[in-house]
């Protein structure tokens, strides 16, 4: 993997963030993306004593922005070879006739068109040498819906089938496309889903031994360095408390 770049979004916490550091150690130059400045900041100055790094803050949601930024690569570092679609979230938890409508906005625009945005602005240069991997991080979500998941469940299958959608459309370019589909992790994700309220993003954790992000980027980088004859076409990824997306073995 020495001399591939690996561009990867939301990649200033969790599984983003594991990936790089994990990539890093390996040698794979990166692209980190994501919206906090002074973390993509931080982020390259830890990681640059491992491996070349440059970092494009922007919004995945905003398509100018999307394409303005990956435009704006050094030449250095304009051939992609990974794409690790990272990005998304989940915003509220609640039955979808009380459902906020920002809320839905929010996780289409970065669950959906964040994925496509990115994609469409980095895949058309793998066609180009027929060559490339693009790994999509879905959800268990994206595999059964569960209460009050509604909107966020139908984004996630949105990302699963585009994850199958895009290895037949690239397939005659030898480009390889893989899904991973966690299910619980332990990051950020639930004090966003609750909006700051770090008590109730506690209590999903509580009484078992969640995945970790470390375990999924493990999980990423086995998938990325196969030889290249082989794709691991879908992972579901459960920590071992968990039996579906709504049974688990709690304490």
């Amino acid at each position: 993997m020495n001399h591939k770049t690996a561009f990867i979004t939301g990649a200033t916490s969790g599984i983003g963030k594991a990936t790089a550091q994990l990539f890093a150690q390996n040698n794979i130059r990166l692209i980190l993306c994501g919206r906090r400045g002074e973390r993509l900041t931080e982020l390259k100055e830890a990681l640059s004593q491992l491996t070349e790094v440059t970092t494009l803050q922007f919004d995945v949601s905003n398509r100018e922005e999307v394409f303005n930024a990956i435009a704006s690569l050094p030449i250095e570092f304009n051939k992609i070879d990974i794409l690790i679609n990272n990005a998304g979230n989940a915003h509220g938890l609640s039955n979808f006739q009380e459902g906020n409508m920002d809320d839905w906005d929010a996780m289409i625009d970065i669950n959906i068109k964040g994925l496509l945005y990115v994609s469409k602005a980095i895949i058309p240069q793998m066609v180009e040498r027929n060559d490339g991997f693009v790994v999509n991080i879905g959800s268990i979500a994206g595999k059964e819906v569960y209460e009050n998941g509604n909107v966020y469940c139908a984004s996630k299958y949105a990302v699963n089938a585009l994850n199958k959608a895009m290895r037949l459309d690239v397939n005659k370019h030898s480009i390889r496309v893989a899904a991973i589909n966690p299910g619980a992790v332990e990051t950020e994700f639930s004090e966003v889903r609750f909006k700051g309220d770090i008590e109730k993003a506690k209590n999903v954790y509580k009484g078992f031994k969640a995945l970790q992000p470390e375990d999924i980027a493990d999980i990423i980088y086995f998938v990325v360095t196969r030889p290249y004859h082989v794709n691991i076409e879908d992972l579901i990824v459960y920590p071992t408390a968990q039996a579906s997306a709504t049974i688990l073995n709690r304490e």
